[in-house]
């Protein structure tokens, strides 16, 4: 592999070279941080079954990790479609960190208690700012005429609108990426009536060339996402 790169150096231009280079030196620093996580052991003779031995021992290493091989295969176009989950359904992780030491599923069923609606929104924000995390890296990778974030549609949800009584309406989703032109950002979309998520993925769907006349209990398409809304 060193041998075919040294070649394809030599028939590459400057800038072609420098940016094989930055894609190199991604590559390197990925294996890097995996290595030192195999090299991460407590002397014990039992093996962890919750956590193959390369993965980091801090939860949030383990997201950014995940995020970074994301990018560096979309840079390389090995894929063009990635499924991510960001935490276990029922997660009983403690994020003692940014102030919560109390289990998330717990915190979930708040019972509108506003010490625990204060907890659960410190946690949602922590996630929501390793899915930042990812958009900047998305943003700082060169893509053809723009980045991969021009180039891409990443979507963040959840299948809770209120965990207290496990409330699948009302969902939080967030679109970021530009769709190579195809969608318009920079806003905040609210329904007056209950809108079926599923109308969301026809719409991505069809966005991305898999064209359907409907998909589960979708009642049509988001112009939204296309069209200036008329606020």
């Amino acid at each position: 592999m060193t041998e075919d790169m040294a070649r394809l150096r030599r028939e590459l231009g400057p800038g072609d070279q420098t940016r094989l280079g930055q894609y190199l030196d991604s590559v390197r620093e990925v294996e890097r941080r995996i290595q030192k996580a195999e090299q991460q052991k407590d002397g014990s003779l039992f093996l962890d079954l919750e956590r193959p031995p390369s993965v980091p021992a801090v939860w949030e290493d383990h997201v950014k990790l995940m995020f970074d091989l994301q990018v560096l295969a979309l840079q390389a176009d090995t894929t063009r479609v990635v499924t991510f989950q960001l935490a276990r359904e029922t997660s009983t992780r403690t994020y003692p960190h940014i102030g919560v030491p109390d289990p998330h599923h717990p915190v979930s069923h708040h019972s509108n208690d506003p010490e625990k609606l204060a907890k659960l929104a410190k946690i949602n924000a922590h996630h929501v700012s390793l899915f930042a995390y990812l958009v900047e890296k998305l943003r700082a990778t060169p893509d053809g005429d723009g980045s991969l974030l021009d180039h891409s549609i990443y979507m963040l949800g959840s299948g809770m609108g209120n965990p207290d009584v496990h409330d699948h309406s009302n969902l939080p989703i967030v679109l970021a990426g530009g769709g190579a032109g195809k969608l318009k950002g920079a806003r905040h979309i609210k329904y007056e009536q209950q809108t079926p998520l599923a109308n969301l993925h026809l719409t991505l769907l069809d966005k991305v060339g898999v064209h359907l006349d409907s998909f589960v209990d979708s009642t049509g398409k988001v112009a939204e996402l296309l069209e200036p809304l008329n606020l």
